[in-house]
């Protein structure tokens, strides 16, 4: 037991080191291998949101049971395993090393990433073109442009598709804006909030007043990190960009002012602010945030009565998406195809994952007809409105949405993303704390990301 438990760390360090590296290529050197004909459809994930969008809005699937489904005469198996203590990647590194030789009815025909982690995939030919399942550019014009470029390997192939889009805002307390700001309008509150010199100052007048500007300084993380200058490695030495170092700044002084606090995003103190009793002002997030992390439907609430806002905030930036990848081996190719198409260009079931889930999805023309007002839904009561969040009281936030989704930019990501981020994280809570000074933080850092990353130098 100890020996295959051995030879599976081994294995998944194996194929991480290939991936960081860049270039690997599987065992039969690196060629695509994609056939018809499978009985099973084995999908890699983390957990049930691709695979509830797919038993919702996937045109003849057909629900088995809670790990399994039918599309046509393919089984489809679920194979979900937590995010937590990195198990999704440690589990899919094992199946994919392990992928030529496993049986027919066990390879792997899809599996799911996120922008964190996607170039440690895309950059090795465990996952296969899209274009070698036969999808082409025009079949992808509808989509934003970086969620292309997050799955776009070194050789300019496209490795994956999403059907979402991850633009993110900031998500205000409507009742606090009345009181401090006067007034909650989205204009209004955005002039508060345009730029961080501005936010510092609404920061210090929440303070004034009793509340948090944010719950901790994790929130504002990575609207700073999405917008740097340079990448985490360069030259294969460890780089801080300027724009990190002002968000330890402002960071340390906000802590220090007591206008927020340090707490790891998703404890439980972090959420306490979703709740009337929270005293947080705003939040940063996406689509997906506002609607499934908030606590909406949850008694005391702020989400469950409208109780929020959102504007733009200081910068643009985006959190997570999900990305569907065809794996090396398959031999479902043509479902693997139809699957991707159907769930992330076919403009109606787009429109009907924005209505029903309140996604923001990866369809410009979806989106604005949208955030236009020129594609209504209907409201409780069947009467054709204008789309609005519930959450926000009402507000259409897809305007800002579309406008933010136009404007990321990917290209100082890097294959150490993840990892450095984490650890930067992780090392300035000391000094926030007032556990190091922030030499000291930083020489935590470096040494945590060097013992993570062998061969790193900073």
């Amino acid at each position: 037991m100890k020996k295959k438990i051995m030879s599976t760390i081994l294995a998944a360090a194996t194929l991480v080191t290939m991936l960081t590296g860049c270039g690997g290529q599987t065992a039969d050197g690196g060629k695509v291998s994609i056939s018809d004909g499978g009985k099973v459809l084995n999908i890699a994930c983390w957990n049930e949101e691709f695979k509830s969008r797919v038993e919702d809005h996937y045109p003849g699937y057909q629900i088995v049971d809670a790990t399994t489904g039918k599309i046509g005469d393919v089984t489809v198996k679920w194979n979900i395993t937590p995010n937590e203590n990195n198990a999704y990647q440690n589990k899919l590194d094992e199946n994919l090393l392990n992928q030529a030789s496993a049986a027919v009815d066990d390879k792997i025909d899809i599996f799911l990433i996120e922008a964190d982690y996607a170039l440690k995939y895309v950059d090795t030919e465990y996952a296969v073109p899209v274009s070698s399942l036969g999808i082409t550019d025009a079949d992808l014009a509808n989509q934003y442009q970086y969620t292309k470029d997050v799955v776009t390997d070194s050789n300019g192939n496209i490795k994956g598709v999403s059907w979402q889009g991850c633009p993110g805002v900031l998500i205000y307390r409507r009742d606090i804006a009345k009181e401090i700001l006067g007034s909650d309008d989205p204009d209004v509150v955005q002039g508060y909030l345009s730029d961080w010199n501005k936010f510092s100052e609404t920061a210090a007048k929440m303070q004034e007043a009793g509340y948090y500007m944010m719950s901790s300084v994790n929130d504002s993380y990575r609207v700073y990190s999405n917008n740097v200058t340079s990448k985490w490695v360069v030259d294969g030495k460890i780089n801080i960009d300027a724009n990190l170092m002002a968000w330890v700044e402002s960071s340390k002084a906000m802590v220090d002012a007591g206008q927020t606090n340090t707490y790891d995003l998703w404890s439980n103190d972090w959420s306490a602010g979703f709740f009337e009793e929270g005293k947080v002002f705003c939040y940063f997030g996406p689509a997906w945030f506002i609607d499934f992390s908030m606590s909406a439907g949850t008694e005391g609430a702020i989400a469950t009565n409208g109780g929020w806002g959102a504007a733009a905030g200081p910068q643009g930036f985006f959190w997570g998406g999900t990305w569907i990848c065809a794996a090396n081996g398959t031999d479902n190719s043509s479902l693997v195809k139809d699957i991707i198409l159907q769930m992330t260009t076919n403009e109606a079931v787009m429109t009907d994952i924005v209505v029903a889930d309140n996604d923001f999805v990866n369809n410009k023309p979806a989106m604005e007809a949208l955030a236009s007002g020129e594609q209504k839904i209907k409201d409780e009561s069947g009467k054709e409105v204008e789309y609005f969040s519930k959450v926000l009281g009402g507000q259409n936030p897809l305007p800002m949405f579309c406008a933010g989704a136009e404007k990321v930019d990917l290209s100082n990501q890097g294959a150490y993303d993840q990892g450095c981020n984490e650890e930067f994280q992780k090392a300035m809570k000391n000094y926030f704390d007032g556990n190091a000074t922030l030499e000291e933080a930083l020489e935590l850092f470096y040494k945590a990301v060097e013992e993570k990353y062998p061969g790193l130098t900073h």
